[in-house]
C-alpha cells in the first residue's frame, strides 16, 4: 500500500469498496481489513498487479469482465488452471461474442469455464476474485478492463483488496448470483 496523502484516501476506499453483498437490493457494511494495493494506469501497471494476484491463487479465480482482450492475463488464467486452479468467466455478450480481438477463445481451449451475461444492457463489472473462500483471499477491481488498451492508453484504475474474505465471500456470492442467469458458451463467435 502507498504512504502519504493516500492514506486517508484508501482508507474510505475500503469503506466504500466493502459495501454491496447480501440479497439483491440489500447492502452489508463489512469492516474494513487486509491490505490495499491502488494502481493508476498507465503509470503504474496494473496488468502487472492483476498477474500477481492470478499467479498468486491456489484455490479459484473468478472474473468478471466487461471487455476481455487481454492475452497476458488470459495465459495467466490458463496457466493458472493448468496447475489445478479452479478458473472461471464471466463475460459481457455483446461485447465479447466476436471470435476476432478477444481472448475469450484461449480460455475456451484450455477447457476454462465461460459464460456471457445477456440480462443486462451492459454487464459492466470488472472483478477478479481469488481464493475466495480460503485464507489468502483477494479482489479486484476498479475502472480497469481486462484490455491492452486499460493498461496502456486509458486513465484508469485498480484496487487489489487482499485477506477482507467477508468481501470476497461477497463478491464471490454476487458472481455466482450473475452466473445463474449467464449462457454457457463453448466457442466464438457466440450466438444466443
Amino acid at each position: 500500500m502507498r504512504k502519504g496523502p493516500r492514506h486517508l484516501a484508501l482508507a474510505v476506499l475500503v469503506a466504500i469498496a466493502t459495501l454491496g453483498s447480501g440479497a439483491a437490493g440489500a447492502s452489508d457494511t463489512l469492516a474494513a481489513r487486509g491490505s490495499i494495493e491502488l494502481a493508476f494506469s498507465p503509470a503504474d501497471d496494473p496488468e502487472a498487479a492483476l498477474l500477481r494476484v492470478i499467479d498468486g491463487a491456489r484455490e479459484s479465480l473468478h472474473l468478471q469482465a466487461y471487455v476481455f482482450t487481454s492475452r497476458p492475463i488470459a495465459k495467466a488464467l490458463v496457466a493458472a488452471h493448468r496447475r489445478g486452479v479452479r478458473v472461471e468467466v464471466l463475460a459481457d455478450a455483446d461485447m465479447n461474442r466476436r471470435g476476432k480481438g478477444n481472448a475469450i477463445p484461449q480460455l475456451l481451449e484450455a477447457g476454462i469455464p465461460v459464460a456471457f451475461e445477456t440480462r443486462f444492457a451492459a454487464a459492466h463489472n470488472k472483478v477478479l476474485i481469488a481464493d475466495a473462500e480460503a485464507r489468502s483471499c483477494a479482489v479486484a477491481t476498479g475502472s480497469y478492463n481486462f484490455t491492452w488498451s486499460a493498461n496502456h492508453r486509458n486513465a484508469e484504475n485498480l484496487l487489489i483488496l487482499r485477506d477482507n474474505c467477508p468481501l470476497a465471500k461477497a463478491y464471490l456470492d454476487n458472481w455466482r448470483r450473475h452466473r445463474a442467469d449467464a449462457a454457457p458458451v463453448t466457442r466464438l463467435p457466440w450466438k444466443p
